[in-house]
């Protein structure tokens, strides 16, 4: 069987290790715990966070075991990296109801019978925390000048970096070690943005335990120009149905560009490397056959089998012209604007781009392009009581009254 790092390399998940030979020999020598976490920002994951779910239900298959850590106490501050503000304080009962949100969805991932995996909240030991003991007892291991030196830090240096998000690193920190000590976890995984923090948890765990412990990054999910993958015209990739259906998440990985359709089958399925190689080196029109397989397999992995089989069901049928009542449906009246009832559901993020694709002539009802932004529907746009909308080429929805 080949070490769990050798996988992770192989597939494309690897970015940086603190000690990539020592982690090997230890992956062949014994089985671990390791951790990712995962602040509630959102009431849903998203598709950044395919590649840490995919990276460790791969180590979970190599026979070690996850600690899904659900950030209850981290959430209360926010994590500064990759931002240019502050992020939103969040009040205590949805931290919680977020948090409850994750763990249903990690579970499509890892498989936590039999005690294989385990889920725990940070806030269970960080709400609990002392201010002056923490100071004296972590603090003292933190220079200023070397947290500063972090990525994360420096990137909100001139616009402002509160007091609150500058003790995010030694809070995550402070959790590797708590989850050292409670259930001798010797692994933080995470995304490459998050490798500052990680580095943290494994100094700290050495000053204040003489405990040797690893960090490995994932890279994040970007198309091969470099710009971040996941996000729509109407915001974020959801993995939760009801922000973004299934069949949305099918097509949003069907129409992926060529180029991006080799790594793309690497980190987001399970499928052979020796297959994905194969499937990625079609060209023409085989490659659609490639990423008619990507999106189906992805959409297996994250809403089950038959959403997927739907959502491709849906998918050919609107490509062949025929009919099919599986798309995402937006339930209206009579009378009311269109662009209300297609940001009412999702389908743009404000009136205000509604309208714009409207102008540019971007959207279609019943196959008829809208020209006039404050359209009101109308009994005879529905057909059975309902009506298909286009946005662009490949976004179907359908209205329902």
């Amino acid at each position: 069987m080949l070490n769990a790092i050798d996988i992770l390399k192989e597939r494309g998940f690897l970015a940086q290790c603190t000690d990539e030979e020592g982690l090997r020999e230890l992956l062949g020598q014994e089985q671990i715990s390791f951790y990712t976490g995962f602040d509630p920002t959102a009431d849903s994951l998203h598709a950044g966070h395919l590649i840490a779910l995919m990276a460790m239900s791969h180590m979970q298959r190599a026979g070690h075991r996850p600690i899904c850590l659900v950030g209850g106490g981290t959430g209360t501050v926010g994590d500064p990296s990759g931002r240019t503000d502050m992020r939103k304080v969040m009040t205590d009962e949805i931290i919680h109801h977020n948090c409850d949100c994750f763990r249903k969805q990690i579970s499509r991932f890892i498989d936590f019978t039999d005690d294989r995996a385990i889920m725990v909240d940070n806030g269970d030991w960080l709400r609990k925390l002392n201010y002056i003991d923490l100071l004296r007892d972590i603090g003292a291991h933190f220079t200023v000048n070397r947290m500063l030196a972090a990525e994360s830090y420096k990137q909100r240096w001139e616009k402002g970096l509160t007091f609150l998000e500058f003790n995010y690193m030694i809070m995550q920190a402070y959790d590797f070690m708590e989850l050292n000590r409670r259930y001798d976890c010797k692994l933080q995984m995470g995304g490459d943005d998050q490798w500052s923090n990680i580095i943290a948890g494994v100094e700290l765990c050495r000053r204040k335990k003489n405990t040797t412990v690893f960090g490995l990054t994932n890279k994040l999910l970007t198309k091969s120009d470099g710009t971040k993958m996941g996000k729509t015209s109407g915001g974020a990739l959801w993995l939760d149905a009801e922000k973004t259906s299934p069949y949305d998440f099918y097509q949003y990985w069907r129409n992926i560009d060529d180029s991006d359709v080799e790594i793309c089958l690497s980190l987001l399925t399970y499928l052979p490397m020796d297959e994905v190689h194969r499937l990625s080196a079609a060209e023409g029109q085989e490659i659609n056959r490639s990423k008619e397989i990507l999106a189906y397999e992805t959409t297996k992995i994250v809403h089950g089998e038959q959403e997927a089989q739907k959502a491709q069901k849906t998918a050919r049928a609107l490509f062949s012209g025929g009919a099919t009542t599986d798309l995402p449906q937006i339930h209206t009246v009579i009378g009311e604007k269109l662009v209300d009832a297609l940001t009412r559901g999702n389908v743009f993020p404000s009136k205000g781009e509604a309208r714009r694709l409207i102008q540019q002539g971007g959207l279609t009802l019943n196959d008829v392009r809208v020209t006039d932004e404050h359209y009101v529907l109308q009994e005879s746009d529905f057909y059975d009581g309902t009506a298909l909308v286009k946005k662009g080429k490949k976004r179907h929805y359908q209205l329902v009254y």
